[in-house]
């Protein structure tokens, strides 16, 4: 039978001094040998072991019948899956040439799976999970809360200033949404109030979506600092985004200009039929193509997210970002848009948490009341807005970084699956040996 090298069983180590397999000499009687060992051999001058000794290591058994119940003598040991691994630095995971990238090396060795990555800051250098982006993100904003807040309450203050000053000079002299909760209203009446609250609503999720484009754009280098695990203060952040700041009132121009054409490409069928007296029909292709128009910008909004922080790390023009973005984006997208998605919810959730006792207030101190908040035609005027404004920037100046950080930690979580930045990141933070060739293993092995 050939034994083929591979698995092992473990035995007992011989005693100090012992061949493997030799008896003890004083637990037998002077001149006798080995029952399974006929004829003898010269006893070498000197020595105080018995007359008979074993062969050198390695033997096998004697030749002769053997009891076929007992099993074979294991095979002797090999390279195969007892081999432990040579050791390393941290690395691993798939790099060519022997780099290795986020992981610690050999994945694949043994049997005691893939060991813990290395993690300088905030996060571990290899592809994150859901929990982990969201995590990064909570945790950035808890380890530098002075310069995290600091940017997000001056980007709360001039975007809920321009939310609040939109609805009291504009939004509520031309929104009508009473005809929702009149039961006699008719099919026109009540298409042209939802579509009133579809055009308001866009318009301030629009702002809501500028001012986390600007909170990404602006803590950009803190998250990626927060990566690193190195400290960061709002002189070097501004010093850091001064010189992309013109870029990115570009990139916020053009964003609302694909937004606006892509919005009025959509309505404009609708708008010509009503124009023409179509009534009912003209109604209903407006409520269509606001629906189009919507789907189109989340699509839009999704592929062009990670043109920020390619804008701000990267040192990249407007053109150069937006399509930086989208070949990131590419091939993920549905993964994007869900956990960007979830993201928006957590943040809303504890906005909405924090909003609504000002808005309470707000309420309670103007003539509607707070019976008012149940009613679609109440108006409220600038108390209850500037007090639920209030409300609005200071959950704007929590909730902006969770969402602003994740965006960011996607866009690096992108480029560490496709572009193995996690070498460059492991470097710049000062691990020793991230990345190094395997001891052993050849180029392109």
């Amino acid at each position: 039978m050939k034994d083929t090298p591979g698995w092992a069983s473990p035995g007992s180590a011989p005693s100090d001094g012992q061949e493997p397999g030799a008896s003890d000499p004083a637990d037998r009687p002077s001149g006798s040998q080995p029952a399974d060992q006929p004829g003898a051999r010269p006893q070498s001058p000197g020595t105080k072991w018995s007359d008979e000794q074993p062969p050198p290591a390695p033997w096998s058994a004697p030749a002769g019948p053997q009891n076929p119940a007992q099993p074979p003598p294991p095979p002797p040991p090999g390279p195969g899956w007892g081999t432990p691994p040579p050791p390393a630095g941290p690395g691993g995971y798939g790099h060519p040439g022997g780099r290795r990238g986020y992981g610690a090396p050999g994945w694949g060795s043994g049997w005691g799976g893939p060991p813990p990555a290395v993690k300088p800051g905030v996060i571990p250098l290899r592809p994150l999970g859901v929990g982990e982006t969201l995590d990064g993100a909570v945790s950035t904003m808890r380890t530098y809360w002075r310069t995290v807040l600091g940017i997000s309450l001056a980007i709360a203050i001039v975007f809920e200033t321009a939310v609040v000053l939109l609805q009291g000079l504009v939004l509520d002299d031309t929104l009508d949404t009473a005809a929702l909760s009149d039961p006699n209203a008719g099919l026109d009446e009540q298409t042209q109030a939802m579509g009133d609250v579809m055009r308001s609503s866009g318009l301030l999720l629009l702002i809501t979506m500028l001012g986390i484009l600007t909170g990404t754009a602006l803590l950009a280098a803190v998250t990626s600092r927060a990566v690193l695990g190195k400290p960061v203060t709002l002189k070097e952040i501004w010093r850091d985004a001064r010189p992309q700041l013109p870029r990115l009132l570009g990139l916020i121009a053009l964003l609302l200009l694909i937004t606006g054409g892509v919005a009025a490409v959509c309505l404009l069928p609708g708008i010509l039929v009503t124009a023409s007296g179509g009534g009912e029909g003209g109604a209903a292709l407006i409520s269509l193509g606001s629906l189009g128009a919507f789907a189109l910008i989340v699509w839009l909004v999704v592929r062009f997210s990670l043109a920020a922080p390619a804008l701000m790390l990267e040192k990249q023009g407007v053109k150069k970002a937006l399509t930086r973005s989208a070949k990131l984006v590419r091939g993920s997208w549905w993964r994007m848009f869900g956990i960007q998605f979830l993201a928006l919810v957590i943040a809303n959730i504890i906005s909405t948490i924090i909003v609504l006792p000002f808005a309470l207030l707000g309420a309670a101190v103007s003539d509607e009341g707070i019976g008012g908040l149940v009613d679609a035609g109440s108006e409220y005027g600038w108390t209850y807005l500037i007090v639920s404004g209030i409300g609005s920037v200071v959950g704007s100046m929590i909730t902006l970084p969770i969402a602003a950080g994740v965006t960011v930690l996607l866009y690096i979580d992108q480029r560490i699956r496709r572009e193995a930045l996690d070498l460059d990141l492991a470097r710049a933070a000062g691990v020793q040996g991230y990345g190094s060739p395997v001891p052993g293993t050849r180029p392109g092995s």
